[in-house]
């Protein structure tokens, strides 16, 4: 009998001499030839709880990711170069504020400064004109001044001048009350040289422009380099 006239059996599902092999697949549905779910809904915990504990990473769910770090702005480094280009002014609490450390052109009233000055004590016939003989003074002994700031305080009268400094603009701030008058003298710039991170200069610049006002308005002012020239009680509870 020819080969040709062998049926097979309707069973046999033979693959064509002609076709390409093809690859076995995977198949993934989740249900049956009659429509019924392959898992049934009792076992869905279950899969879940092994998926989760599966020691294989492809498999392992990673951590939900905070969305308020997403939100945060990264750190800025602070520096004495970056804190130069803040300086506080204001009476702080009431009182003239004491030189940043990292300002070395500088001279202040507040004994927290290691830059460190007697306050003025105001003769008692220039008690009631202090506030404008000292405005005066200022216009008259330095350059380009400009009183930015003339206010009264619980605190005493305020003062704030700008002038002309070795490398800009510098700030002169005074609180007058009653006898005595606290100052600070700034420089708005600090220099530094590279590599170093030391602020170049002192507070010499500040201290010839604070005794030009004194000599023209000629005040008591006390000074390291006399012993009788000590502040009295009074003004050192004023700074405190």
């Amino acid at each position: 009998m020819p080969l040709t006239d062998v049926l097979l059996p309707s069973s046999c599902r033979c693959p064509s001499t002609t076709s390409t092999a093809q690859p076995p697949t995977a198949s993934f549905s989740n249900r049956s030839s009659k429509g019924q779910q392959l898992l049934p809904s009792s076992l869905a915990p279950l899969a879940l709880a092994l998926t989760l504990s599966s020691p294989f990473p492809s498999l392992a769910i990673p951590p939900p990711i905070p969305q308020t770090s997403a939100l945060l702005p990264p750190s800025t480094p602070t520096t004495p170069y970056s804190q130069s280009k803040n300086f506080q002014t204001g009476l702080d609490n009431g009182k003239i504020r004491p030189c940043p450390s990292i300002n070395p052109g500088c001279i202040s009233t507040n004994p927290k400064s290691s830059s460190f000055a007697f306050p003025w004590t105001i003769p008692v016939n220039s008690v009631e004109s202090a506030v404008q003989r000292l405005k005066d003074a200022i216009q008259k002994t330095q350059k380009n001044a400009k009183i930015k700031v003339d206010e009264e305080t619980p605190d005493g009268h305020y003062l704030q001048a700008e002038v002309d400094g070795g490398f800009g603009r510098d700030i002169m701030e005074f609180l007058i009350k009653r006898d005595v008058v606290a100052y600070r003298a700034m420089a708005t710039k600090v220099t530094y040289i590279y590599p170093f991170t030391t602020a170049f200069g002192d507070s010499k610049g500040q201290e010839e422009r604070v005794n030009k006002i004194i000599q023209e308005l000629g005040w008591y002012a006390p000074r390291f380099d006399t012993m009788d020239d000590a502040p009295s009680v009074e003004s050192m509870e004023f700074m405190d």
